[in-house]
């Protein structure tokens, strides 16, 4: 697909922000995922240059990690009457703003305090443009997540749940919570729903559904034969994520950090406790350099 429907503003991220999506037409508007804090000026920035003077109406979060929901503040504040609904069952979790439950302290993220007006569950629909955007529950990456399908134009908005080569860290894995299984049982969804075109919510849109399936069922299978695989897979998300935040930082400076990042310590106790934690922290980064995710000298690390 080379033109989207009318009324859908596909909006590519970098990443550390969540990709956004824009359904618009002459009476209603609403937003899909608003990225990292970090960006929340350039997601406002995005937003405006398509909105003009017409102010947000809605905004919805396919789940509600940091780089999804970090701007709701910012343009909660820019438009004060803007809608924002979040999954079900986290609204008295955003109601209590509990930083641990929301994964924002475990994963050494941030997000500024937002609110919540409303919530999605499995089976809400909203109405843009005549077209019908149904939510489908989509639990593996995270358990609350929703994905949304318009069956006219058979688009996906896939969040975390599928990209073009594969899918999100599968974060209820890092508590112990087996959850392989419901990222199995959310492919098998979309391959049902059978999309033409998915918009992810990290890179570009793609066409190849069947092609991408087949690797992200591929990348299943390494996690299910070897879970230490995903373990450190997560890890060296979290990293890279810290590194892409603050763009480079002394290395004691990151090391402080992950210590003090309680997933990072799960992770370590559960598939690398016969090393110190300074010395996996130094494998990862090792690892890191080795894929070309960052570069490491004179005490420094640097993202890439």
């Amino acid at each position: 697909m080379t033109t989207l429907p009318p009324g859908v503003t596909f909006i590519e991220r970098g990443w550390l922000s969540s990709n956004s999506i824009l359904l618009q037409d002459e009476t209603s508007n609403l937003l899909i995922d608003t990225g990292y804090c970090t960006h929340a000026d350039q997601t406002l920035q995005l937003v405006t240059d398509v909105l003009g003077d017409r102010p947000l109406q809605t905004i919805i979060n396919t789940h509600l990690h940091s780089d999804h929901c970090g701007g709701n503040a910012t343009l909660q504040k820019y438009y004060p009457k803007v809608e924002t609904l979040i999954p079900v069952a986290q609204a008295e979790l955003i109601d209590i703003w509990d930083v641990d439950a929301l994964t924002y302290k475990p994963t050494g993220q941030h997000c500024p305090r937002f609110i919540r007006t409303g919530t999605v569950q499995n089976g809400d629909a909203f109405t843009v443009n005549g077209a019908v955007w149904q939510a489908y529950a989509a639990s593996g990456h995270d358990q609350h997540a929703f994905i949304l399908f318009n069956t006219e134009s058979r688009v996906l908005i896939s969040a975390d749940a599928l990209w073009e080569n594969g899918f999100g860290v599968v974060f209820p894995e890092i508590e112990g919570i087996q959850a392989f299984d419901e990222v199995e049982s959310t492919l098998q969804m979309i391959e049902q729903l059978n999309p033409t075109w998915i918009l992810p919510g990290h890179g570009a849109g793609f066409g190849d559904i069947h092609a991408a399936l087949g690797r992200a069922r591929s990348r299943l299978k390494q996690f299910r034969s070897s879970p230490s695989k995903h373990g450190n897979y997560a890890a060296k998300v979290l990293l890279k994520f810290k590194l892409l935040e603050t763009q480079t930082l002394r290395l004691p400076e990151l090391l402080t950090w992950a210590e003090t990042t309680s997933y990072l310590q799960m992770l370590r106790q559960e598939y690398a406790a016969n090393l110190s934690f300074g010395k996996w922290f130094d494998y990862l980064c090792r690892e890191l350099e080795k894929s070309g995710a960052c570069h490491i000298a004179n005490g420094r690390i640097t993202n890439t």
